[in-house]
């Protein structure tokens, strides 16, 4: 598991700004290399080139990328705008933190400011006929990379936005999510099966911050307990919405007060993270088939699809008699509920789509698919096959669409 600075490395390195900072501090450096290698190159082939030959083609670049990069941010922003009103606003952060995009925005920010430091060193006539020569092969590189990443920009602005490929990247962050929880089911600590099971005279230790808990830094919860000789059950999984109220985790066997550096292992932020929080991804998933069902929309054929993905993730979910290496041996957490990964993605799909009989025929044959990944998920799938049925029979009034979905429940019991 990522310890919090690591968690926040990552977290950094999807920011847009923090890539563009990075391809923009090599576009100022780069064209003061030249100045540094003027030496190396022999006179007589700046005269070969032309002593304005860089200076025509950076002028044409500072235009040509400016323009550019206006254009790819008017996209981005109209995609983002998309993607929040047709799929999901919270799967627009999954845009937002695309390296193709990112990578795209970057480049073209940065090529036009080594244009602009460039021309600006060429009129102070810093580089002489030697480092005029660097520059100019130094700004051919520039165009191969402009003229690759432009054609992978292209390619990807296709599916920019859309309903199926965002619908993807949600697929891919939950399936992520899940496999975590796989290889480490309960954050590498000790498994706590119930909140019953805490001590009786352990403490609450609760946080004044209000929101949701993106991130557990187990490592550093392990080590504070282990040098306050202590031992610590985790009662708020990442997702979990947190106040001053609602304990982050339990202490028991020290007479130590809780500080600032135990409450630090928790990062709590406005919103949920997709990172060790699998239900979200379900939630999301959810959402953007109930908007497909809604009267606006109308497009039940999207609904069924999100069944199928919401299937596909669920189906990795870790078998009940799955182990775990215990790393952390002073920390007990929970582990997420299978029940609640359905009830966050079946609850809403059933919900919503009770009067559609399509919507309702691809649950009922969802729920018998994955009843055979054991007896959870088969307790699980009944429970979800019954009431999905019961909202259709209030919803439905043509009796042989009842009857059929009547007969799918059956092959469930």
């Amino acid at each position: 598991m990522l310890s919090k600075w690591g968690w926040q490395l990552l977290q950094l390195s999807r920011k847009l700004w923090v890539r563009t900072s990075l391809i923009t501090l090599l576009a100022l450096i780069t064209p003061g290399l030249a100045v540094l290698l003027k030496d190396v190159i022999p006179d007589s082939l700046g005269g070969a080139i032309g002593s304005d030959a860089a200076e025509k083609i950076l002028t044409i670049l500072a235009t040509s990328m400016l323009t550019v990069t206006t254009f790819s941010l008017s996209v981005m922003v109209a995609a983002f705008n998309a993607a929040s009103t047709g799929v999901s606003p919270r799967a627009t952060r999954l845009l937002m933190d695309d390296s193709t995009t990112q990578n795209a925005l970057a480049t073209f920010i940065g090529s036009f400011l080594y244009s602009i430091v460039g021309i600006v060193l060429l009129s102070a006539d810093v580089y002489g006929e030697s480092g005029r020569v660097v520059l100019f092969f130094m700004t051919i590189g520039v165009i191969l990379l402009i003229v690759v990443t432009i054609l992978i920009w292209i390619e990807h602005l296709s599916g920019l936005g859309r309903v199926g490929e965002t619908a993807n990247r949600v697929e891919d962050e939950a399936y992520r999510a899940v496999k975590r929880c796989e290889h480490h089911p309960w954050l590498d600590a000790n498994q706590l099966n119930d909140l019953a099971d805490i001590p009786n005279d352990a403490k609450a230790v609760c946080t004044s911050e209000i929101g949701y808990i993106q991130h557990i830094d187990i490592k550093a919860l392990d080590e504070w307990a282990e040098q306050h000789k202590c031992k610590l059950y985790i009662s708020s999984l990442p997702g979990a919405f947190v106040h001053k109220d609602r304990p982050l985790v339990w202490l028991e066997g020290s007479n130590t007060q809780p500080d600032k550096q135990l409450l630090a292992a928790f990062s709590i932020s406005d919103y949920r993270s997709y990172d060790q929080d699998p239900r979200f991804g379900m939630m999301v998933l959810a959402e953007i088939a109930s908007k497909a069902l809604s009267p606006g929309i109308n497009d039940p054929g999207t609904a069924i699809e999100i069944i199928g993905r919401g299937v596909r993730v669920l189906s990795n979910w870790p078998p009940e008699n799955c182990q775990s290496e215990v790393k952390y041996s002073r920390v007990w957490a929970p582990e997420v509920k299978l029940d609640d990964l359905f009830d966050d993605f079946f609850t809403s799909i059933a919900r919503d789509g009770a009067a559609n009989i399509e919507v309702q025929i691809r649950l009922q044959k969802a729920f018998l698919a994955l009843a055979g990944y054991g007896a959870a998920f088969k307790r699980c799938a009944r429970a979800h096959a019954a009431a999905a049925l019961a909202r259709a029979e209030l919803a439905i009034s043509y009796q042989p669409d009842i009857d059929l979905l009547q007969q799918l429940n059956k092959q469930l019991t």
